[in-house]
């Protein structure tokens, strides 16, 4: 399934993001304005992948995703993510 996802550093920035995107603001948009993951240029776009490819934590979550659906905050050795299925 194809999924994006923000990084930022900090549980704080985090917080901030998924306010944002509560209050209308579009994930992609958000992605490309404050990621720190080169996706972030590809509005945080990561394509499909399998297990096996990401760190334990961001894996767990993204799979546990249903479409349309977006992750807690995600914390892993690289920052703090947040997840969004896409299909």
């Amino acid at each position: 399934y194809k999924r994006q996802h923000i990084l930022v550093k900090n549980e704080q920035e985090a917080k901030s993001v998924l306010e944002r995107i509560k209050r209308g603001e579009k994930f992609a948009n958000l992605a490309k304005e404050v990621s720190l993951c080169p996706s972030g240029k590809r509005g945080g776009d990561l394509g499909t992948f399998s297990r096996g490819k990401m760190v334990k934590e961001f894996e767990n979550a993204a799979f546990a995703l249903r479409k349309g659906e977006m992750s807690p905050i995600v914390k892993t050795r690289f920052g703090c993510h947040v997840i969004k299925r896409l299909e």
